[in-house]
């Protein structure tokens, strides 16, 4: 039967269900929902272009993409398509399709240099070589057994910090974005990311389905946010972080660590299971606190780039 491609239908239940069957069996380390694919297509910013395409065959969802223009980077002409196919469904050319809809799509909106996520995998890289893929960094997924693994003790604030969370922002949720939005642009990257748009982040990012406020732990010094760990929860009690930083005036002082065990407790208290995470893998830092958590390395993943033509 013929491979088909075509784009995600946010009014049909079974498309973003599809969609996140597919995600959920081809890397199981990211927390995602049919609502929070739903709104990530219809929540996009419209400078992003974003696409959700669906590769279908004899009825059945059998590979996706994400697929956009990095329109907040401040270097024009990025892009993305990060492609995944059902693992038992491989060999039937629904992602060489995907790729080539994917690119031609965002060479109409100006794109040239595309870059995209494979896992750290032979079948892997080699279908990205065969398209002009070039591997460029790498990150890991990291996972940790809440249910059954044991947690640095909570520690009391140091004096002059509060910890607060997410939910505390509810009213007023600019403090929030203004951290986010530095942290961000310091966090490793190919694609850098500048925040300015503060009612696209609230749509994005502050509106998301998976944040988790309560659970968002927030380290407060002097009135000022200065470090958090943003929760992302699911209903199958999975917490996934995702970010933890430290604005530049307070680093080095082992705030987002504080925040991020705060977190981590309160995420087993309500009954979470398991918490995933991702690191550069060159964030020594990052990776040292994650392994004082206990996370251990669950995958590998590779940045690669194609230039378009």
């Amino acid at each position: 039967m013929t491979v088909l491609v075509r784009d995600l239908r946010p009014e049909v239940p079974a498309d973003a269900e599809g969609f996140v069957l597919v995600r959920q069996l081809a890397v199981p380390f990211m927390v995602t929902t049919p609502r929070s694919a739903v709104h990530a297509l219809t929540h996009a910013h419209p400078d992003a272009g974003f696409r959700q395409l669906l590769a279908e065959q004899g009825g059945e969802i059998i590979g996706t993409a994400q697929v956009g223009v990095a329109h907040d980077s401040p270097t024009p002409g990025l892009g993305f398509a990060n492609v995944y196919v059902h693992p038992g469904r491989t060999g039937r050319g629904a992602g060489s399709l995907l790729v080539r809809t994917a690119e031609e799509y965002l060479a109409t909106r100006g794109v040239t240099k595309v870059f995209t996520w494979v896992l750290d995998e032979p079948h892997n890289h080699a279908f990205a070589e065969r398209r002009g893929y070039e591997a460029r960094r790498s990150a890991h997924f990291l996972r940790l057994d809440l249910a059954k693994g044991e947690l640095p003790p909570l520690q009391s604030p140091p004096a002059g910090v509060e910890l607060r969370t997410a939910a505390d922002y509810a009213d007023d949720p600019r403090p929030m974005f203004e951290l986010d939005a530095e942290v961000t642009s310091d966090e490793p990257s190919d694609v850098g990311a500048e925040f300015t748009d503060y009612e696209a982040w609230l749509e994005e990012t502050w509106m998301h389905p998976l944040l988790n406020r309560e659970l968002t732990t927030v380290a407060v010094v002097d009135g000022r946010p200065a470090a958090f760990s943003v929760a992302h929860t699911d209903d199958a009690g999975r917490y996934g972080t995702a970010m933890t930083g430290t604005a530049r005036a307070f680093r080095g002082r082992g705030l987002a660590k504080l925040a991020k065990n705060d977190s981590l407790h309160r995420a087993r208290a309500a009954g979470f299971t398991e918490a995933f995470t991702g690191n550069d893998t060159g964030n020594e830092p990052m990776l040292a606190i994650n392994n004082w958590f206990g996370y251990e390395i669950c995958a590998t993943e590779v940045r690669c780039v194609h230039e378009l033509t």
